[in-house]
């Protein structure tokens, strides 16, 4: 295994769907470091392409993509969980922060570079809103949680709520017959159940082992998104066997990695998005948007373009346009942020003419509808129902069912070609067993990330 650390002086300018439904149980100059573990981060083969990696190593790959991603916060006010991030401290591992269906989890609906967009531009979300108080569990506009962090390791394409993770949920996975530190693989995933019915969970995942000289294990390393980022720690057995024992955990085995995912695979998705998230990002120094860079943002939506010009190079015009027509040049007299509102879907390019002429980066964002109509009168038991769809320059992709009340009780409904063409996908009736009001989340999404609206059905008489 090779282990590099890059370190990036940032330039100064700086869909395919399934076929067939499936349902499936359910967050001046800056140097920036991402470090890596790597044996091949993308293309699943290692830094010389001769060896292909098992899926076990390509999870641990992935998974440390938002684990041992450095950044910087350039302002106050970032929120976590008991206080804020620190300006100017640098900080390890992706923020954690369930940010649910009113946020961006970061790999799943948006790229890392996104986050990082946001990071540097002082008057994103990251730093001028915060989800405290408006959904639990949550801080940072931008964040993950343990189950999407795993469940992105794992090469999902949205994310398995922890305590579906185990064999009483998903086929292809066994409780490891040891339950101690020298029966661990890497890969493994370890659960801890709620201590009640309406408790949290959580899962961890291991990442490397280490053996002495005649091939005993004496450390355990695992990794996990936990406040405040993500955790990375290298347990001797001893004090492994002891975190398991503590809390009634469960050490798991994956030993079907297709049937345990079911087809609820990335590579169905534009997202994640491996390869762009393990990229080096170029993140733009004249100006960024609210929401970072390379995001999507609802028709109607307000779009803050923050002229930052870092390097004191004088700014005249900001340009914006859709496609290749220009929709508004934006005289400048200085910095500052101008906010527009776009009523006509489309990708979007914005960029700065300099005082000597020149142009700046362009900042890259979508503009899109996502909606969709619900029943209009509780559903009853054991039927189906039918969810109509609409949306432009965002294709509609999953109906996530979210029963707030159980946690076992997450669905998902995989929308088709099909479904698309006909306007319309229909929920069968058997996915919701008991009376609830559940929250139905339609996930869309475009090349530059993932869009999210949410309603309430009533399943059963209340």
């Amino acid at each position: 295994m090779h282990v590099i650390v890059f370190f990036f002086l940032l330039d100064p300018e700086g869909q395919g769907m399934m076929g067939t439904r499936r349902f499936f149980f359910a967050g001046g100059m800056r140097l920036l470091a991402i470090v890596f573990v790597l044996t091949g981060l993308a293309r699943g083969e290692d830094l010389h392409d001769s060896q292909p990696v098992s899926w076990q190593e390509q999870a641990v790959q992935y998974a440390q993509i938002m684990s041992r991603v450095n950044w910087t916060p350039v302002a106050g006010g970032m929120p976590r969980r008991g206080g804020q991030f620190e300006m100017g401290k640098e900080y390890t591992g992706v923020p954690y922060s369930s940010v649910k269906a009113e946020g961006r989890y970061i790999g799943f609906d948006i790229f890392l570079k996104t986050f990082l967009a946001a990071v540097e531009n002082p008057k994103s979300v990251l730093y001028t809103e915060t989800l405290k108080g408006k959904v639990k569990n949550a801080e940072c506009y931008y964040g993950k949680v343990c189950s999407s962090y795993t469940s992105y390791a794992l090469q999902c394409g949205i994310w398995y709520v922890s305590r579906l993770h185990g064999p009483e949920h998903r086929e292809g996975i066994v409780e490891v017959e040891s339950q101690s530190g020298q029966a661990a693989r890497v890969g493994d995933v370890i659960f801890t159940p709620p201590a009640s019915k309406t408790g949290g969970s959580h899962i961890e995942l291991v990442t490397e082992i280490t053996r002495d000289s005649s091939g005993s294990v004496t450390h355990v390393r695992i990794e996990e998104s936990s406040p405040q980022t993500t955790r990375n720690t290298n347990r001797s057995v001893a004090a492994f066997n002891a975190h398991l024992n503590a809390r009634n955990r469960r050490l798991y085995r994956i030993t079907d990695l297709d049937a345990w995912r079911g087809e609820n695979r990335a590579d169905s998705f534009l997202f994640p998005n491996y390869g762009e998230d393990s990229a080096t990002p170029k993140i733009n120094r004249v100006l960024l948007l609210d929401r970072g860079d390379w995001v999507p943002y609802f028709k109607g939506q307000s779009v803050k373009f923050n002229v930052m010009d870092r390097d004191a190079k004088g700014v005249e015009t900001l340009v914006i346009l859709r496609g290749d027509t220009v929709v508004e040049k934006v005289p400048l007299s200085g910095t500052g942020v101008v906010e527009r509102v776009f009523s006509r879907c489309g990708d979007y390019t914005a960029y700065c003419v300099m005082k000597d002429s020149s142009l700046s980066a362009a900042c890259e964002f979508a503009v899109c509808e996502l909606d969709f109509t619900t029943p209009d009168k509780p559903v009853p038991l054991g039927e189906s129902w039918v969810l109509g769809l609409s949306s432009d320059n965002m294709k509609p992709i999953i109906a996530h069912l979210n029963n707030g009340h159980n946690g076992y009780a997450h669905r998902n409904v995989f929308i088709t070609d099909e479904d698309r063409r006909k306007g319309y996908v229909v929920i069968p009736g058997d996915l919701m067993t008991e009376k609830c009001t559940i929250q139905v989340w339609m996930i869309g999404e475009n090349r530059y990330g993932r869009l999210k609206k949410r309603r309430p059905v009533l399943i059963g008489e209340q």
